[in-house]
């Protein structure tokens, strides 16, 4: 069975924005965050292809990892310039690691989400002259969510490339601060408020209208969904007795349903995996590890142990991921190919 993983991670010191293990803040919070032997391991792995992350890959029967720049991305810099180049230099260099990898690895695109305009013209350059196979967001760009009308013009170009957008959890400062986390640091991030944020972001594009606007918009979640698939009926209870500053023109969990994917990074239980199928279909559902962050070995048994039928399980495994980031038969054996 091939296996293609969708939310594994990169960091390139070519950039100026302030990332993972290089400026002070991100130090000190991933310090808090991590073991130092945990920090040591991604340390070591975060901006390694070869000689880590492919012989990891080979162990474990990774056919490909779709990579993608690690939090917090270029999302977080303050300068419109500094993040137009840095998501072109991040993407340049992506597309030389699949260039000289180009059986093991996709990639998505950063976008500079500061100046929209520029953004559509990363994105349209990253598709169509780099190859790579959609993008990938690190939360809220300085404070503003993309269901927000600045970002249509990025979701328009989206829905005419036909390649879809990742949604990914963000390294950096909380925007409001939550009081019922004081005194419980180790729920502010990664273990659970990272999820809900993400899911409240997605739930923002549901609401904001951006699948009316844009009925061909494809979202990625990893983590099963960010909470999301497990709670569709209370939306659509909710959504009927609530008064909403926008009418929709469906039940939420059919926005869902049609416009979001999730991946299993860093979720490996058979029971969440179920109730996703059951919550929104078997062909939204793809395999993720969420490399070095997460262990490569237990995802991939988890994935193959799955109580699926072999067919289901290799639409989890391979087959959505070709069909929904266009790679084809990419991973597939030389005989196949």
């Amino acid at each position: 069975m091939r296996i293609i993983a969708l939310e594994e991670a990169f960091w390139t010191d070519t950039l100026r924005t302030p990332g993972a293990y290089r400026d002070e803040w991100a130090r000190a919070e991933l310090e808090r965050l991590m073991r130092p032997d945990m920090l040591a391991h991604v340390g070591a792995r975060i901006s390694d292809f070869a000689e880590y992350r492919i012989p990891d890959m080979d162990e474990h029967g990774v056919d490909v990892q779709v990579l993608s720049l690690t939090s917090p991305g270029v999302q977080g810099q303050p300068d419109v310039g500094v993040a137009i180049d840095d998501a072109r230099r991040a993407n340049d260099f992506l597309a030389e690691v699949i260039a000289a990898h180009p059986t093991r690895f996709a990639g998505l695109a950063a976008l500079p989400l500061q100046d929209p305009a520029a953004a559509v013209e990363e994105l349209r350059r990253s598709v169509e002259e780099l190859g790579l196979s959609g993008a990938l967001v690190n939360g809220p760009t300085l404070g503003h969510y993309l269901d927000e009308r600045r970002f249509d013009p990025v979701w328009a170009e989206l829905e005419r490339l036909g390649t879809p957008l990742y949604l990914h959890p963000h390294l950096a400062p909380a925007d409001d601060q939550w009081k019922v986390l004081d005194g419980h640091p180790e729920l502010a991030a990664a273990m659970y408020r990272w999820a809900s944020d993400t899911g409240a972001h997605a739930m923002r594009m549901v609401f904001g209208g951006v699948f009316d606007r844009f009925p061909g918009a494809r979202v990625i979640l990893g983590h099963m969904g960010e909470y999301l698939p497990f709670q569709l009926a209370r939306f659509d209870s909710m959504a009927q007795k609530t008064r909403l500053p926008r009418e929709l023109a469906k039940l939420p969990s059919e926005y869902v349903q049609q416009h979001l994917m999730v991946t299993t990074s860093g979720v490996c239980s058979a029971a969440a995996v179920i109730g996703a199928v059951h919550a929104i279909g078997i062909d939204n559902i793809m395999f993720a590890i969420d490399y070095p962050y997460e262990q490569t070995g237990p995802a991939v048994e988890f994935l193959q142990q799955l109580p699926f039928a072999p067919a289901d399980r290799a639409k989890i495994a391979h087959g959505n991921a070709q069909r929904v980031l266009g790679l084809g038969r990419l991973g597939s054996p030389p005989s196949q190919q």
